[in-house]
């Protein structure tokens, strides 16, 4: 089975989730899907991940203990002699080539991370669902024509999909240049034929729905049937999606920040900037890079249990 295939499938099974509306017992489906939430050790691991990483980001400018970008033990540290300064009292996490203080580092960065895997995310999530609604909307309720619309879409979406995202992302980011601008677009772009693809195939899965045939059997126009009826109920696998998406943008900006596609002042404290820089001084100082790689695996580790546990709690199949 080709990538395309695999990654098209994944999509696909996830947008007939919307084919399930109640559960059961008769509970709304997210009623339900909540509720077995509340009761998943995954899905309260992800949370508590999520939630101090984003407590982190928020507060860690004001409580880091000194300047993320102030070289003021510059004197202790002689990174061409690979003599470095490991964790001590004042420095927690010890000093990184510059002389600068790790443990702010790390705080301060985190919001640069965060920032970086959120706008990614809604730059995929608001372009895909764009082309999702009208790629849906046309093989929906737009006949013949619309049919050939949806056609063309998909195999544009497709021929995104069948790219390695990371080669993607690389390749945009290489035309637009170095900076944080550029690795957010250049990551949201690799989410954009995802959601598309996703929401395009809940809004099929709606489109045969009988709400949707008794509106039509009304006369309802078209258009607000699409906006007011099929939309609003092809949105949950989105949501699921956007979790598991922001897991992949954390991990593709730190690849292309790792890359020296990122912001180009290093002084920035930003996770995968911190990793590219400590490459060089593996050999003598590892845990400058074990830093910002633990925390760049834990996060996108919160996000996939979450999401993944919300996918599972809303698709019966995979709950058993």
């Amino acid at each position: 089975m080709t990538t395309l295939t695999k990654r098209a499938d994944k999509i696909d099974r996830l947008a007939e989730l919307t084919q399930q509306t109640e559960s059961t017992s008769g509970a709304s489906l997210w009623r339900e899907a909540l509720r077995r939430l509340r009761n998943s050790k995954m899905a309260i691991i992800g949370a508590v991940v999520i939630g101090l990483f984003v407590v982190m980001a928020i507060v860690g400018p004001w409580v880091a203990p000194y300047s993320p970008t102030a070289q003021t033990w510059r004197g202790e540290v002689f990174a061409n002699q690979g003599k470095f300064v490991g964790m001590r009292g004042e420095n927690w996490f010890g000093l990184d080539h510059l002389g600068r203080d790790l443990f702010s580092r790390m705080l301060v960065g985190a919001r640069q991370t965060l920032l970086v895997g959120v706008v990614s995310m809604l730059i995929g999530l608001v372009i895909g669902a764009v082309v999702g609604i009208l790629s849906g909307a046309a093989a929906t309720l737009g006949g013949k024509v619309g049919q050939r619309i949806d056609t063309v879409i998909m195999r544009i979406t497709d021929l995104m999909l069948s790219l390695p995202s990371l080669l993607l992302a690389v390749s945009v980011a290489a035309v637009m240049g170095q900076s944080l601008t550029t690795v957010m677009i250049a990551v949201g772009v690799v989410q954009i034929p995802v959601f598309a693809r996703l929401l395009r195939g809940s809004m099929l899965a709606q489109g045969g729905a009988d709400y949707v045939l008794a509106a039509k059997a009304l006369g309802i126009r078209k258009k607000r049937i699409v906006l007011t009826q099929i939309l609003p109920n092809s949105l949950s696998p989105v949501i699921v999606q956007a979790t598991l998406s922001l897991a992949t943008a954390i991990i593709e900006a730190a690849a292309l920040s790792y890359l020296g596609l990122g912001n180009p002042d290093p002084a920035i404290p930003e996770w995968g900037v911190m990793l590219s820089q400590a490459q060089r001084f593996f050999d003598n100082e590892p845990m400058m890079a074990a830093y910002p790689a633990v925390g760049i695996i834990i996060t996108a580790l919160g996000f996939t249990l979450l999401g993944e546990a919300m996918r599972e709690a809303l698709d019966p199949k995979l709950r058993g």
